[in-house]
This record gives C-alpha cells, structure tokens and sequence, in this order.
C-alpha cells in the first residue's frame, strides 16, 4: 500500500526540509493543503530538494481559481517535479467561495465536474490531441494561440483528483477524475456502503472501470509512544471529531451506524460554542470505529484491515500528534504489506 501524508507546515519555507524528510524516512507522497497559504507554492520548493517523492495538492479549492488557471499550476508542477505532481481539487463550502473569495457558488458537484473536464480538454490541447472548444455551463475555453501554448509537457499530463464526502460528488470523481480523496470522518462500513458505490455508480455512467481511478483515504491515526502523550492525541482526536460530528454534510456516517441522535447535540454545543462539552460526547466505540486507535505496533495491520479491498493508498493524519516523519516503521511495515 502507498503511504502518503500531508506535510505540516506552518511556514513555507519550511518545505525545503520537510518534504526530503519525509522523502528519507519513506513515504510514497506528501501533500499540502489550502488554509494560511496558497498549496502550490511549497510544493515547488519541495520538487526542488525531493527526487522520488510524489507531490500533489490535498486539497487546492477549485471554484477560488479557474480551469485554465489550474491546467497552467499544474503543468508547471508536473514539469518542475519531473512528473510526481498530482493535481488534487476541492470545492470548499458555499461562505468560504462567495465571502472569502468572492467567487461564484451553485450546484458544486456538477460545476465541479465540469471543472475536471475543461482542464482535461486543456490539457489534450496541449499535447497535440485537438482543439481547444470546451463550451459548459461554467467555463468556456476555445482559444489557444501559440503565444500562450506550452505543448506537451515532457513528463504528460498530472492526474486530477478529486476529495468528497457526499454522494453526487463522489459518484463525480468516478465520472471524470483520476484519482479520488475520501474524507476522513469515514468508516470501513460507510466506505463500503456509502463512498465505494457512489464511485462505482460514476464509473459505469462514464464507461470506465475500478482501475481507471485511484483512490487514497486520509485516516485519522490516533498512536503515541507513551501514556501521557496517547491522553494528548485522543483529546485532539475526540475535537476534531466532535467538529465534524456537528456539521450536517457529515451525518450520513454516523447515520450508517445508528447514532444520529449524536449530531443534534453536537451541533447544538457547537452554535453555544462549548467545544469542550463536544469532545466529551465521543465515546470509545465512535473515536475507535472512525480513527484508528492503538499502540504503534498494532497501527499497520489496522489501517490494513480498515482499507483493505478499498484503498490504493492510505495518508497518515495525525492530528497534533509528533512529527510524522519520525513514523518510519508504520510507514516500512504498511510498504511491505501485500
């Protein structure tokens, strides 16, 4: 199993050395997300001071740029990585788009969709295989001078991936995309009933197959080496799923295994701000079915376990626990797992 993991960066800056670390201790990939910067611009600092490393954004906020904006990002990663970029897009929520952005909202999934095709029509004009003429409902693309042409890109075009959570635009990734990110407030149940046919019912509408997408699950990992610092990462691990637990899109997981009742309440401590109160309503059996829970020798097989027949690769999410790249043997011991 590939094993990747999104590089914690405060400063990023600090991708000249992150990313060699985690290329050193093993893993197949690092990612970068959007928050307090923009994704790409570590990731070309890390392609500079990384040889094997496979690069991607996870995730970039699609609708805060355009498709022509993302094919010419992601041509220019793919080149200065030698070809290990990977183009990973989100939608983000409808505030963030309009407020934060100022950028139009509607029917995410399908504008969503049509994003992964414009850039897929740019990047086919760019290696020579027709003309430019992608007219949607979002984005119209029919122009391309040799001013502006890059050609083909030496390495081929990256792969676009998708994340979601939802049905619609799950089944969009196994529509259009190359790839697909899962959420991680998932359990193997959910994948199995939820997240894997909505993939499969996009595949079949689109005439493709299993293997025409890889699929990589961020799972949250809940692992220390000592008494004191496991009462540290299940706390943190307790919020963050409080947090999701409270938001409305992700109640079709707890829905799954019958404890729906929690979101209300979750969500109602959470409008009164009582974050605290919310860490406490999660309870051993939810924390240990979502994440996966355990001293660091039991922690491979269980991922393996969780993902196995699902799953291409697995990225490690720790949240707040110590640096990930001192997690060389979870990381050799998933590697070696047939």
């Amino acid at each position: 199993m590939r094993v990747y993991t999104t590089a914690p960066l405060e400063d990023p800056r600090d991708a000249r050395t992150t990313f060699p670390r985690l290329e050193e201790i093993g893993y197949d990939g690092g990612f970068s997300f959007e928050a307090k910067h923009d994704p790409f611009l570590p990731l070309a600092l890390a392609a500079e001071h990384t040889e094997r490393l496979r690069l991607g954004t996870a995730i970039a906020i699609a609708f805060a740029r355009n498709p022509m904006n993302l094919a010419n990002l992601a041509y220019g990663m793919q080149s200065i990585s030698g070809g290990r970029f990977i183009l990973g897009l989100g939608s983000q929520v409808r505030p963030h788009i309009e407020k934060r952005f100022s950028m139009p909202w509607g029917k995410p999934a399908a504008r969503m969709r049509e994003t992964v095709q414009a850039i897929h029509a740019i990047f086919d004009r760019w290696e020579g295989k027709g003309e430019l003429d992608h007219r949607g409902e979002y984005y119209r693309h029919t122009i391309m001078i040799p001013a502006f042409d890059p050609g083909p890109n030496p390495f081929g075009p990256p792969p676009v991936f998708t994340g979601g959570f939802g049905p619609v635009m799950t089944q969009v990734a196994g529509e259009v995309a190359d790839g697909f990110f899962t959420h991680p407030f998932v359990t193997r149940k959910s994948l199995l009933e939820n997240t894997m046919p909505a993939l499969e019912r996009g595949l079949a509408k689109a005439g493709r197959v299993r293997s025409d997408l890889e699929i990589i699950c961020p799972t949250l990992v809940v692992t220390a080496d000592d008494e004191e610092g496991m009462e540290h990462v299940t706390l943190a691990a307790r919020k963050q799923l409080a947090f999701y637990g409270s938001t409305p899109a992700y109640l079709p997981t707890l829905t799954c295994h019958g404890w729906d009742a929690l979101h209300p309440e979750l969500n109602r401590l959470s409008k009164a701000g009582r974050w605290d109160d919310m860490a406490g309503l999660i309870e051993d059996e939810l924390l240990e079915t979502i994440a996966v829970v355990g001293p660091r020798r039991e922690i491979a097989g269980k991922l393996e376990a969780r993902l196995e027949g699902v799953a291409d690769g697995v990225s490690l999410t720790h949240n707040r626990a110590p640096d990930p790249a001192l997690w060389a043997d979870v990381v050799a011991e998933l590697q070696g797992r047939v």
